[in-house]
């Protein structure tokens, strides 16, 4: 084409394939200005019409409003900046719309009710600073005034929920779970509970912080007994329980009499919470850590047997 040809609407409506509506459009904004005009009234445009509208349908496709468009074509914008903010934008946009059908699909997989999905969606869409407050206003309400304890840092860090940006429906399912379980009063109080007896102990005159803690001790030590079937009430678990009590009096520098045994099982009781051991599971789901081995089956026995010598 020769450089000094002019155009009409409908010159350029055959050569781009856009509409003459559409091209009228974007010239009656000044995106494509005509340059001229015919005897009667028409508007002409130059050959830089053609390759202004290939430039403008690609940036409408991919998503930009007209007048950032008109910035950038009249270079009042640079087109780098505009695409960089733009891909951030669509970034969120599609981190958005895989929590949307990770939500439909746990939805659909639950077959929940229509106020599980809205509670669901609620909960799941939160942005990253509202879920972290969420969460921190569960730990801070069971770690109040012992954040700063090193004791706790790595239980707390283990209470820790991080969701993903592009998380798997379990992920999501597991989070809306948690969110719900966070807000127990009662699971407050009793982790809560929990938290200032194990410092209790800790800061008792005398205490010495063992290796392990109490949980740790039960669970490994009544595994075997469990594994070949020993009855918590027989004389076969007798070593057993004298092992985690010596190491309960460790913990709080005390003896192991009949009273600490009492605290002991006290202390097992609130622990085998069964939503503290959920809690920790669906942790590790959102966190994409390996499932952790319910204490539940230890501490039970360890409950007993501790009845029985009482």
């Amino acid at each position: 084409m020769d450089g000094d040809t002019l155009y009409s609407i409908g010159d350029l409506a055959r050569r781009t394939g856009l509409t003459v509506k559409t091209i009228r459009f974007y010239s009656d904004r000044g995106i494509v200005p005509p340059i001229d005009r015919s005897p009667a009234g028409y508007r002409l445009y130059g050959i830089d019409a053609v390759a202004r509208l290939d430039f403008v349908r690609t940036l409408r496709d991919l998503g930009l409003d007209l007048s950032t468009i008109r910035k950038v074509v009249d270079r009042e914008l640079l087109l780098p900046q505009v695409a960089a903010a733009h891909a951030e934008a669509l970034a969120v946009q599609i981190k958005t719309l895989r929590l949307r059908r990770a939500v439909l699909t746990a939805v659909a997989r639950r077959e929940s009710t229509l106020e599980e999905m809205e509670l669901m969606h609620k909960l799941a869409r939160l942005s990253d600073d509202e879920r972290r407050y969420l969460i921190g206003d569960f730990l801070d309400a069971v770690f109040a005034d012992l954040h700063d304890r090193p004791e706790l840092a790595a239980v707390i860090r283990s209470m820790t929920p991080e969701l993903p940006d592009n998380p798997e429906v379990e992920q999501v399912q597991a989070w809306v779970e948690l969110a719900e379980l966070s807000q127990d009063a009662d699971f407050r109080a009793g982790m809560r509970g929990m938290a200032e007896d194990h410092m209790a102990e800790r800061t008792k005159e005398g205490a010495v912080p063992p290796g392990r803690d109490v949980g740790a001790v039960v669970r490994d030590q009544v595994a075997p007994a469990l594994a070949d079937g020993t009855d918590p009430a027989s004389p076969r678990a007798d070593p057993v329980i004298a092992a985690i009590t010596a190491h309960y009096a460790y913990v709080v520098a005390g003896n192991d009499d009949v009273e600490l045994r009492r605290r002991l099982l006290s202390w097992l009781g609130t622990a085998n919470d069964p939503r503290r051991d959920r809690y920790f599971q669906l942790v590790a789901v959102i966190n994409g850590w390996t499932a952790p081995h319910s204490l539940t089956p230890a501490f039970d026995w360890t409950i007993q047997a501790l009845r029985a010598r009482l």
